[in-house]
């Protein structure tokens, strides 16, 4: 166990983690020269041609310092704010961390979030300048920037690049030296903390853990504690490039197990595993729960695709914890789900893994929040989207869930980050200088008006440093309206949603005008309305596609080109009484981008 190192590297995106876990592999003789490309851990296309993150990737080295053989597991984390969640799972399996800063750029919010997350758990931190062979490279300043923040000494601050594999060794040594091994008991009772699973189509799943108490062998009788599921341990080993089996996996060491698990459900993210023999008196805590913050609806393309989208979304789910979904119908696209997730960036990503992983194209409506409908009878309705409202004559009044958020920026930045959560109806209950030139401001807030576009805009006007985080305090009474879109006089409820009244008029001109660019002509025109109830509040139209019926009379005339616009005008308006407008999916994403 003294020999064995956890670790994982933390970072803002875009700052070089994973290229300095290829050079580290590299040191380590983990892949030869053949198998070695770039990004080499980053296993997802998806990954690969965004140049970002999405999931943890686990993986072990081996390497020899001053005569010792160690083993190191390190773990490569997300940048991304939309996947802290993977990061608090990699921390929670580490006992140390490797703190990465661009000496191009500096310190950046996500460092700050994920740098605090570390210190909750504990880790250790090893500081790293990356990126040091760039001319633009501000070594003095940012290692002032991280002394600061840390406290550490200037001595302690490694510097390194990535790129050309510069100061690598140096680091591995830190590792060895500074972080300190994994601390448990190998005689106690099984406890194994699940850190991720993965679902394969001929394995069954395989779970990720970590052994925190006691030893794992080959064929032992285990159970999920959590879930009481019991199984046997078909399959243990370690995580190299491939997975690797082994007899046992010991206390303080990273694995992964194979059982012939089946569903989905069996597998909980920061479920502990144990023995049946001699269970563990209780469960390893240090699992935060996930909050997702957005809502959209998922249907499958084809309605009688309902059951296969259900089964893909279990199994995606196994891949990613963060993600939660539920059971709901819709008039115009049947049946569906009702999805929960971190961001838009996540969003995104997921529908693009589940159309290239289980090969299923779904539509994605806007994404909302739920609302608390009291009608006049005196009823209470939970509403998550808004063709499920009740009609206008019997809604006494509807009450929407406010946040307390909390935004730590710069202090320079202090005044656009008001002005973004005034407009965003906030109130500011508390400011709070944490040093001479960083300030937490305190806001509560509909979280209605945080789902669009509020992390974007937060970004931009703070140059990116600013962090933002959030917890749900109750509901408060609001001034709602549905507003909703009609494509020729027939409301596509998928685009339909709930708005603060003085917003409405603003919000549905805009939809409009972004429609009316993405919406295909077609051989008629389509008028793009939007409406509160029976009251139209904006309008444009998509002109029709015509050929020109009047290109073979030159000269001659007029009644005669009157006589032909007449006959097309006919048709036309015959077209459009049996002609539907067939929505891209790109409007229901584009309504999101709306400024």
């Amino acid at each position: 166990m003294k020999n064995t190192r956890n670790f994982c590297i933390i970072a803002h995106i875009d700052h070089g983690k994973s290229t300095l876990a290829d050079r580290m592999l590299e040191v380590t003789n983990t892949l030869n020269a053949r198998e070695m490309e770039n990004q080499v851990l980053d296993d997802m296309d998806l990954e690969k041609e965004k140049g970002i993150t999405i999931k943890s990737h686990a993986i072990q080295m081996d390497y020899s310092y001053k005569g010792e053989k160690y083993t190191l597991n390190l773990i490569d984390t997300p940048g991304h704010v939309d996947f802290s969640y993977e990061v608090s799972r990699a921390i929670a399996s580490c006992e140390g961390a490797v703190l990465i800063v661009d000496a191009t750029q500096g310190i950046q919010a996500q460092t700050i979030s994920n740098l605090y997350l570390a210190i909750d758990h504990d880790l250790e931190i090893i500081p790293v300048l990356n990126k040091i062979d760039v001319d633009s490279a501000m070594v003095d300043l940012v290692t002032d920037q991280v002394v600061d923040l840390l406290g550490c000494d200037p001595s302690e601050v490694l510097l390194a690049s990535g790129k050309t594999g510069q100061g690598v060794k140096e680091i591995l040594d830190a590792i060895v030296e500074r972080v300190p091994a994994p601390k448990g008991d190998p005689e106690a009772p099984l406890q194994a903390l699940i850190f991720d699973s993965v679902f394969n189509s001929f394995r069954g799943i395989i779970a990720y853990f970590k052994v925190k108490n006691g030893t794992i062998r080959q064929g032992d009788k285990v159970k999920f504690f959590n879930t009481g599921k019991e199984y046997e341990a078909d399959e243990i080993g370690v995580l190299k490039m491939k997975l690797e089996p082994r007899k046992e996996i010991p206390c303080g060491s990273v694995g992964y197990i194979i059982s012939g698990i089946k569903s989905a459900a069996e597998v909980k993210v920061g479920d502990t595993i144990t023995h049946i023999a001699r269970p563990c008196d209780k469960a390893i805590a240090g699992f935060e729960e996930v909050k997702p913050m957005v809502f959209a609806g998922m249907y499958p393309v084809e309605t009688d695709q309902y059951e296969e989208l259900r089964a893909s979304l279990e199994k995606f789910q196994l891949n990613d914890a963060s993600f939660v979904f539920e059971p709901e119908s819709s008039l115009a696209l049947g049946f569906g789900f009702r999805c929960g997730f971190l961001g838009l960036l996540h969003l995104e990503i997921v529908q693009e893994r589940l159309f290239r992983e289980f090969n299923m194209d779904v539509i994605t409506t806007v994404p909302n929040v739920s609302y608390k409908v009291y009608t006049t009878q005196g009823e209470v309705v939970d509403v998550h989207n808004p063709s499920g409202l009740p009609e206008a004559t019997l809604i006494d009044h509807i009450e929407e869930p406010y946040i307390r958020a909390q935004v730590i920026s710069n202090a320079e930045f202090f005044g656009p980050i008001m002005k973004l959560c005034l407009d965003k109806r906030g109130v500011l209950i508390n400011q709070h200088y944490i040093t001479a030139d960083r300030v937490e401001l305190t806001y509560e807030m509909p979280l209605s008006e945080i789902v669009f576009d509020f992390y974007d805009k937060l970004k931009s006007v703070s140059k990116g440093y600013a962090s933002f985080d959030y917890h749900v305090v109750g509901f408060k009474e609001a001034k709602l309206v549905k507003l909703d879109i009609l494509l020729n006089g027939d409301p596509a409820d998928a685009l339909s949603t709930l708005i603060h009244a003085d917003h409405s008029y603003d919000f549905g001109r805009k939809m409009c005008e972004k429609l009316k660019e993405l919406i295909p002509r077609q051989q008629f025109d389509i008028a793009i309305q939007a409406a509160i109830g029976a009251k139209i509040i904006a309008r444009e139209t998509v002109k029709a596609v015509r050929k020109d019926v009047t290109a073979k009379c030159y000269g001659g005339d007029i009644s005669r080109k009157r006589k032909l616009l007449e006959k097309q005008k006919q048709g036309k308006k015959r077209m459009r009484q049996i002609g539907t407008v067939e929505v891209p999916q790109s409007a229901f994403m584009a309504v999101l981008k709306l400024d």
